[in-house]
């Protein structure tokens, strides 16, 4: 498939997003993100070189380990890349100017919900409930029955 440079019409047509199935756990290994990616480890590792954005953590053995975000950020380099045929130059900068959802937030809204995280943390900490309205938990054994553990 052709190269297409960063002015090319191709690159607006609208393709078919295939998204694969992520599993749902806090690290990935580059083994597994290679596979869901379609890519060879050594891809990876050379992308990481190309996009500081993708820099994965390493382990006690130094296996690379990807968050969600970054194993997202791999799937849409092979998007931009493998499928709409940008260079590895287009695909950086195509990934540059797309807003950050978590840099997204105004500061002064970000400064607004750190006080109100601030006061929910102060208002939990204080008495959960006036003694009127604590609900009474169940006793987990009464004293008349023996209990299971007893032969322990």
């Amino acid at each position: 498939m052709p190269r297409h440079r960063l002015g090319s019409s191709r690159r607006s047509e609208a393709l078919p997003s295939v998204t694969p199935a992520i599993p749902d756990r806090l690290y990935y290994r580059i083994g597994e993100v290679a596979r869901i990616c379609g890519v060879a480890t050594s891809v990876l590792r050379f992308w990481e070189t190309q996009f500081p954005q993708l820099k994965p953590s390493k382990g006690g053995t130094g296996q690379r380990l990807y968050r969600r975000r970054e194993l997202e950020l791999a799937l849409r380099i092979h998007e931009l890349v493998h499928l709409r045929g940008f260079t590895l130059a287009g695909a950086r900068q195509a990934i540059a100017q797309t807003p950050d959802p978590a840099s997204s937030i105004a500061p002064d809204r970000l400064e607004e919900l750190r006080v109100g995280l601030a006061e929910l943390r102060d208002l939990l900490a204080r008495d959960p409930a006036p003694a009127h309205r604590r609900r009474s938990r169940p006793a987990l054994h009464s004293a008349t029955e023996p209990s299971l553990f007893a032969d322990l």
